[in-house]
């Protein structure tokens, strides 16, 4: 037997949310080639762990931002497949109305705020929402992630102090995975843990072993517990890597085929499949369940996306500017 600190329920949970991330992926893989799907796309497979640890690290209400590969988040946090799978369609089912596509998923009942195409244009509004919890006096906490290529971004610099000087509760992460577009960490920068970027702000920093998702909740757990109790904002520099190219228009020429089987030797799903097995925590037969009902999950997210309408001709305008009535604002 494994020794864990974690029980059965949570590996079990972590092996079906990366499994689904992982297969919805691999699907919207498969429909970008067939022209089903459009646009950028970029692919969320192999940093799976770094949702899944996430999620059993924060609460329901707390708060998530994210960068253009948003779908395995999304998923984790709550947004049904099939509204993911539909929004990549630009159908009007999506969870954006189909306006958003890939990059741009949003929902504000699962408190998932983006979804973001500008390069670290989401640090800033991460921190903004987490000033608004604190203006509101409640204990919500804001996960803010961005890539290795965002942390060269100037706004990173200036919400870090500002997170800092006002002790936001914001916890940063750095889902690096190793390549900003194609270009190495080692190529952008001297610094090349880029935890240390905390030191210059007196902001705790952590390294973290994004390919193992009892790590990624261990080190968020340890911020959001800061945050949550008026520490302020923590800087985790979560280590991954993405098997596909930045994009599906990369064909990832830029490393080599030994590099991503190293990184596939420790693939987080076959790693908590084998912690399941070990503990005897699951048959043989319990685990094909869970293979057929995220197979089953998935195809009913295309069919879903097949079938839903496109976007009327008079949503074109809308969702442009807050509809509402200011009382407070007058002529």
């Amino acid at each position: 037997m494994q020794k864990t600190p974690f029980g059965k329920e949570t590996y079990l949970y972590w092996y079906e949310i990366m499994l689904l991330m992982r297969r919805f992926e691999e699907k919207a893989g498969q429909l970008y080639g067939q022209q089903k799907i459009r646009g950028f796309c970029h692919l969320y497979i192999g940093q799976e762990a770094v949702a899944a640890g996430t999620m059993t690290a924060i609460r329901d209400d707390d708060n998530i931002i994210t960068a253009y590969r948003d779908h395995g988040l999304a998923i984790a946090k709550g947004i049904p497949a099939k509204e993911c799978m539909a929004e990549l369609y630009g159908k009007a089912t999506g969870c954006t109305k189909g306006k958003g596509g890939s990059m741009h998923f949003f929902s504000k009942e699962k408190r998932f705020f983006g979804g973001h195409g500008i390069v670290g244009g989401q640090i800033g509004l991460g921190a903004g929402i987490a000033f608004a919890d604190q203006y509101n006096n409640n204990d919500r906490v804001t996960i803010c992630f961005f890539g290795d290529g965002a942390a060269r971004q100037g706004i990173l610099h200036e919400t870090f102090n500002m997170a800092m000087l006002w002790s936001l509760p914001v916890v940063f992460i750095c889902e690096n995975n190793k390549y900003a577009m194609g270009t190495s960490v080692e190529r952008t920068s001297k610094t090349l843990e880029i935890a240390r970027l905390a030191d210059a702000y007196d902001m705790p920093g952590d390294v973290v072993d994004g390919m193992k998702p009892e790590e990624v909740h261990v080190a968020i757990e340890r911020a959001i517990k800061r945050a949550r109790e008026k520490g302020g904002p923590t800087l985790l520099d979560i280590n991954t890597y993405r098997y596909r190219g930045h994009s599906m228009s990369d064909p990832a020429k830029y490393r080599t085929k030994e590099e991503v089987e190293e990184y596939r030797e420790k693939d987080p799903i076959n790693v908590v499949l084998k912690t399941i097995t070990d503990n005897g925590w699951a048959t043989e037969d319990e685990i094909e369940q869970i293979n057929e009902k995220v197979k089953m999950e998935v195809q009913e997210a295309v069919d879903f996306a097949e079938e839903s309408p496109w976007p009327d001709e008079s949503e074109v305008y809308k969702d442009i500017y807050v509809e509402d009535n200011y009382p407070y604002i007058t002529d």
